[in-house]
């Protein structure tokens, strides 16, 4: 399990990818390693940035690159947020086949079980955003979303929210672009810290309004420079599913 409201589990008997209603599963076998790729889709589609790695969700027809030590998790897996005080754990926000950076970044034990939580640095993934009325949004909103679930909780008023942006990338899909964050978060925890979300949404061929979204800790030493991220979300591009002749 990943502290601080961040946590995934493996969607089972052929769900919607994007969809958070099963039990999340936390068993530690479950995590990959920043190393590895369970995807296996080596020859599938070549990164467009040298020595980075190729995201793809083939549910939702989309791809991305991320940088080379960056974790990638299953096809099948769910990444997200809920309320911390909420015992049935429904998620405030999700997304699928994510890329995670630093999955172990800060352990901490605040229940005092005896047994260590860990807290994410940074991590992208994409999501079906119908519930939308438009790219606009989806993104606006998203961001926000992020920001307060993964890192301001209880407090909203400490979420920003940056100028919606018309944005292209490099294989020219065209949306709009948003970005939150937050200022302030008391440093109470152990792995308490600011956060940053950036959330790129458009629709793709079938006028589905998807998304692409990013979240991570603000104002550590080892945060995910705005740089980066716009390098990444560049890279976003729709994938189709080799065929199998």
């Amino acid at each position: 399990m990943i502290a601080a409201g961040v946590t995934g589990f493996v969607l089972l008997g052929g769900g919607k990818d994007d969809r958070t209603d099963p039990e999340p599963t936390k068993s530690p076998s479950q995590q990959s390693s920043p190393a590895s790729d369970p995807r296996g889709t080596d020859g599938a589609d070549k990164p467009t940035v040298a020595g980075w790695k190729t995201v793809v969700n083939p549910k939702r027809g989309i791809a991305f690159d991320v940088p080379a030590d960056w974790g990638l998790k299953s096809t099948g897996w769910v990444t997200y947020v809920a309320e911390n005080d909420d015992p049935e754990d429904k998620p405030l926000i999700g997304v699928a086949a994510p890329a995670l950076l630093k999955e172990k970044w800060c352990g901490s034990d605040e229940d005092k079980d005896g047994t260590e939580e860990y807290t994410v640095l940074a991590g992208a993934g994409t999501k079906l955003n119908n519930g939308a009325k438009s790219p606009e949004e989806a993104a606006r909103d998203d961001a926000a979303t992020w920001v307060y679930g993964a890192y301001t909780q209880p407090d909203k008023k400490l979420v920003t929210s940056g100028a919606m942006e018309s944005y292209t990338t490099k294989s020219g899909i065209k949306g709009s672009l948003a970005t939150a964050s937050s200022s302030g978060v008391q440093k109470t925890k152990k792995c308490a810290s600011d956060g940053k979300a950036t959330v790129f949404s458009f629709k793709d061929p079938s006028g589905d309004i998807v998304s692409w979204e990013f979240f991570g800790a603000k104002g550590v030493s080892e945060e995910v420079s705005d740089a980066t991220v716009r390098k990444i979300v560049a890279t976003v591009r729709l994938y189709k599913v080799p065929s199998d002749s």
